[in-house]
């Protein structure tokens, strides 16, 4: 069974390292739709995402960022934020450039993969992994999955009042929360 988990939790793994480690295996894992994980060295002007493999440059396309981007419910500062962070993606396609291969990323795909055979059979009482992203007066937002972001409104957080999300958590805490709706 896939667990799908918040971002950061694969980058690290030895199967992720693994299919990093050379254009053979990232072909492989373009082939076999396996997620993956790296960090997001720059966002250019036209809002795209690019990772440095070392051996091959990654593009994820400003379209491809996100679930949310294309039909401008999502921001583009959330394409921005994501600057020196984990992104999970899936290899698209790996195609020819200037002077090296170039991989086509796609983190909405990933988005949606989650959506459609996770996110959607969670009902509200269901127990789920979180990272806290950021936090705001009314709460915090987690990542609960594949970069997919949730609130966890202030009333929810603490038994007794609390002034702000930070005197219980810290942003990057992992932490378990409750399916409350959707």
């Amino acid at each position: 069974m896939v667990r799908y988990l918040p971002e950061g939790y694969l980058i690290h793994t030895a199967e992720n390292k693994f299919y990093l480690s050379s254009p053979e295996n990232l072909y492989r894992a373009m082939i076999e739709g396996v997620f993956l994980e790296a960090r997001v060295s720059f966002c250019d002007c036209q809002h795209n995402l690019h990772i440095d493999f070392g051996f091959m440059h990654g593009i994820i396309p400003r379209e491809e960022c996100a679930l949310g981007i294309s039909d401008g419910s999502v921001r583009d500062i959330a394409i921005i934020a994501r600057v020196n962070k984990p992104v999970r993606f899936v290899v698209e396609s790996i195609n020819d450039g200037a002077d090296k291969k170039i991989a086509i990323l796609s983190r909405k795909r990933v988005q949606e993969i989650y959506s459609e055979n996770y996110l959607s059979n969670l009902i509200p009482g269901d127990i789920i992994d979180a990272k806290i992203t950021h936090m705001e007066n009314f709460g915090a937002f987690c990542d609960i999955g594949c970069g997919i972001n949730a609130l966890l409104p202030i009333d929810s957080i603490s038994v007794s009042r609390i002034p702000h999300p930070s005197v219980r958590f810290s942003v990057g805490d992992d932490i378990k929360v409750v399916i409350k709706s959707f």
